[in-house]
């Protein structure tokens, strides 16, 4: 049980990895861990958070030959984070004197301060230096088996060296890509994001107060550049938080309509379109109980498992197990459906989802299609720079892996397909 006294970025790094594998919570709600630390510091605890996470399995394979029993959860994560870190050319003494001393504060696991010091003097000196050799971690059993089944042990292998390798921050102009790309010294992918390799603090970076771009992985970005909204278009933007489609469609001046259950995500949307002198109107509740009608644009990014965005979140393997699939499914069902109901004559719907599985995508579509007899796919709009043929599906929609782009970096997993409503 960790303390709720402000901890150091290691500390506090700790603590997370206690919620994220102890307690089976997402990175993005683990409670009070960061909530009295100041921006740099925040940023990170987080990033040896995750980049523990990223490693846990290589961590693993090399304490278990430094430990004979396993030590309680606490610490054994304080060793995880050690050991990474170290690895990944950390300074020796700083890391070992932090999490010792980290450690040592703990009454309850004070007297294992020893080991602590023991373990990770070990990993300095040389016990971590196999750990280029180990193998590329595995995504668990529960999420491999089926993506393997869908794809392939060879793409899903590929998929988990993508994941192991982090992701760079993509974001999105307002205007002028190029300018932006420029000015933050990016390169600007096919499609017309900017990637950044190397970034400090997000808020501190030139234009972000100002509100000339906005966070957004290069693959959400492509189902609003697809679609190509102009000014005037009746946008209903359905699950809308965080935002970055939102933005996409407003900066287009199209007038949008952005719906979402949460009223905490909500705000972000609210402080994005602030940030970016932008207007959409923006709607708090259920989706499915929304009933305007006419429009001629529907995206519909549907709640799903999120196992596309694992490069970015190595914390989604930890915290769940596969069991919400079902229910997820369902109510993908059920807002494709109600999206349809939605839409004008002619009018076009886009459904999409940050999943890697077939199921919540292109299965969905399938399906969707044997249902209603007036809808058809149009895999056309997909012609897009950046985007290779062989990335279209049977329905006609797209599939995006995170082993996608390989030179580039990587992108999200994704699905999306654009569903017309014959006249």
């Amino acid at each position: 049980m960790t303390s709720r006294k402000t901890h150091s970025p290691r500390g506090a790094a700790v603590a997370l990895l206690d919620q994220v594998i102890g307690q089976g919570r997402l990175l993005s709600e683990t409670s009070g861990v960061l909530r009295d630390m100041a921006g740099a510091q925040r940023a990170e605890a987080l990033r040896l958070a995750t980049d523990t996470l990223r490693g846990l399995d290589r961590a693993d394979r090399l304490l278990s030959r430094a430990v004979r029993k396993k030590p309680p959860l606490h610490v054994r994560n304080a060793l995880r984070l050690g050991t990474v870190e170290l690895c990944l050319g950390g300074d020796a003494h700083g890391v070992v004197s932090d999490l010792v001393g980290y450690i040592s504060k703990n009454n309850r696991y004070r007297h294992l301060k020893g080991l602590v010091n023991a373990v990770l003097r070990q990993m300095a000196d040389g016990a971590g230096k196999p750990w280029n050799d180990l193998r590329i971690p595995r995504l668990p059993k529960w999420l491999r088996d089926p993506l393997t089944e869908a794809w392939g042990n060879g793409s899903v292998s590929a998929m988990e060296a993508a994941h192991f390798s982090g992701a760079p921050l993509d974001v999105t102009a307002k205007s002028d890509p190029s300018g932006v790309a420029k000015t933050l010294g990016g390169t600007l992918l096919p499609t017309g994001s900017i990637r950044l390799s190397s970034y400090g603090q997000v808020s501190a970076l030139e234009g972000f107060e100002n509100g000339d771009w906005w966070v957004q992985d290069a693959a959400a970005a492509i189902p609003v550049q697809a679609l190509k909204p102009g000014p005037g278009t009746r946008v209903l933007d359905m699950c809308a938080a965080p935002g970055g489609k939102t933005l996409q469609f407003a900066a287009a001046g199209a007038e949008v309509t952005a719906i979402d259950a949460s009223d905490r995500r909500m705000d972000r949307v609210r402080e994005n379109l602030e940030r970016t002198k932008l207007s959409a109107e923006l709607v708090v509740g259920d989706v499915l109980e929304f009933e305007a009608e006419g429009y001629d644009i529907i995206l519909l990014d549907a709640p799903c498992s999120s196992t596309g965005t694992i490069r970015r979140h190595p914390d989604l393997p930890y915290a769940k197990d596969g069991s919400e699939f079902g229910d997820l499914i369902a109510l993908q069902t059920k807002m494709l459906d109600h999206a349809v109901s939605l839409l004008a004559p002619g009018g076009r719907l886009m459904y999409c989802t940050c999943s890697l599985l077939p199921d919540e995508g292109e299965v969905q579509i399938e399906e969707l299609l044997q249902r209603r007899d007036e809808l058809r796919t149009d895999p056309t709009i997909f012609d897009i720079p950046g985007i290779d043929p062989e990335w279209l599906t049977e329905e006609g929609g797209l599939r995006l892996r995170p082993d996608y782009w390989p030179d580039l970096g990587g992108m999200d997993g994704f699905y999306m397909a654009c569903v017309t409503l014959r006249t």
